[in-house]
């Protein structure tokens, strides 16, 4: 509470998680709620169903990217008024379309503005907590779970009403929501570093021994112009790296439930408990995951723990699978522990890379692209799920504990390689701010050494 009142990034930052907290209050309204509407109200099938949900998630992996450019150019505070008021309006045409081929497109936008909103608050977020940002980063992570914890409560009334007029009054509450959150929005102040910053002409990287091709920065650009993401091989393969490093998402909302209804013999009563036990351990554990988690090299040696952490989970999820029903439902809740364990540090170490590994002069679109990791994420992820971890049995599950833990230990090296690369290169604009300096003068290997060394010994100095 003491953090909240006085947040990094003082009045504004506190303004916006006021804000955050009002947008996702609605959101779990309308998450809890979405199917049965379109189940119920609009008459689809499954196959309908999967098809709109399908193209919502495919149409948010393009917002991210295109927030970020915008934000080069134009006032984040605006863009994010403008992502809250278009969700407003594709929730008032909910109310009056009934043509699917409308509805697909409807959802498209709506989704298309949910992810570019949470790229603005990201960016917003970024420019005003500063070196700060993971400790604003566990803040907002705490009232957005409350929030959708909140609105899940209010949907569930609605839900034991069950008429139509109920469930358009969840719409329009939902509705409600964007408007005090454009509102709330428009109060705060617009960040500093609107804008591109280019690379002075001339200007050439020193060249790093750590770095390889695949880490190094990009190449510094003439003045006028803006390194592009797209062209940065590094933060490329950073970002594919951190989209299967997502996969806790999937593994919580579709993995577990799926596994112990028809893999174990525990009771479906259990399914709901997974949902409040990761509500209840993020709103009182994030900002203690994210104290020992601060700066890049601690996000780095976070990303090696989430592959450890979601393979004790996959373990865990195996050994319920020959068990009675209460040793089944407890290796299972465990389970659920240990993928939110894992999600806690994810939901820092992610943040934080995508913002020190992208050079100071481009922020807004390398993390435009950065967000589309969850995107493709949610896209993709059940179906891989379903499709072939749980196709395999038990040994899918070690697979992909297995391979986790390989991806989180490339991932962790190929950061700390290219921190040092931008080290050595000046380009430490996001990293420097952030205390990394000491890394420039450091090999790859000795900065994944020492980094794996300081992870458990990290004080909560940042909470108290």
């Amino acid at each position: 509470m003491a953090q909240l009142r006085k947040p990094p990034g003082g009045r504004d930052a506190r303004i916006m998680l006021l804000a955050q907290a009002v947008d996702r209050t609605g959101t779990g309204l309308w998450a809890s709620a979405s199917v049965l509407y379109f189940t119920y109200v609009c008459g689809m099938d499954a196959r309908q169903l999967g098809l709109l949900l399908g193209v919502g998630a495919v149409a948010g992996i393009a917002g991210s990217p295109l927030a970020g450019r915008a934000a080069e150019r134009l006032p984040v505070r605006w863009l994010l008024i403008g992502c809250h008021l278009l969700r407003l309006g594709t929730m008032g045409l909910l109310l009056v379309v009934d043509d699917f081929a409308a509805l697909l497109a409807v959802i498209a936008l709506t989704c298309l503005a949910e992810r570019a909103a949470k790229t603005l608050e990201m960016l917003f977020a970024t420019r005003v907590a500063g070196e700060r940002r993971s400790t604003y980063q566990a803040l907002f992570r705490s009232v957005a779970n409350a929030g959708y914890a909140v609105g899940a409560g209010v949907a569930a009334i609605g839900l034991a009403v069950g008429t139509t007029s109920a469930y358009r009054a969840l719409i329009l509450a939902n509705g409600l929501s964007f408007v005090l959150a454009a509102v709330l929005v428009w109060r705060t102040r617009e960040p500093a570093g609107r804008g591109l910053v280019a690379a002075a002409a001339g200007a050439e990287p020193a060249a790093s021994p750590a770095a390889s091709s695949a880490a190094s920065p990009a190449a510094v650009t003439p003045a006028g112009a803006a390194p592009s993401p797209w062209r940065d091989r590094g933060y490329l393969l950073f970002v594919l790296l951190d989209m299967p490093l997502n996969l806790d998402d999937s593994i919580l909302n579709v993995g577990l439930p799926l596994w112990l209804v028809h893999h174990t013999d525990a009771p479906p009563a259990v399914v709901p408990v997974f949902l409040v036990l990761n509500t209840v351990l993020v709103v009182l554990l994030q900002l203690r995951v994210s104290a020992r988690a601060e700066g890049p090299r601690g996000a780095a040696a976070a990303v090696g723990w989430y592959g450890v952490t979601l393979f004790g989970s996959c373990l865990l999820i195996v050994l319920a699978t020959g068990g009675g029903p209460w040793t089944a439902a407890l290796a299972l809740l465990a389970a659920a522990m240990l993928v939110t364990l894992a999600e806690l540090m994810r939901s820092v170490s992610s943040w934080e890379l995508a913002v020190v590994l992208a050079p100071p002069g481009a922020q807004a679109s390398y993390l435009g692209v950065a967000g589309m990791s969850q995107s493709v994420q949610k896209a993709a992820g059940p179906l891989l799920l379903t499709g072939v971890v749980m196709a395999a049995g038990p040994a899918g599950w070690l697979g992909l504990g297995a391979a986790t833990v390989g991806l989180g230990a490339l991932q962790r090296r190929a950061s700390l390689r290219r921190l040092a690369a931008l080290a050595g290169a000046g380009g430490v604009g996001g990293a420097g701010a952030s205390g990394t300096s000491g890394t420039s003068g450091r090999s790859g290997g000795s900065a994944v050494a020492e980094a794996d060394a300081e992870w458990p010994q990290r004080q909560d100095a940042a909470v108290r």
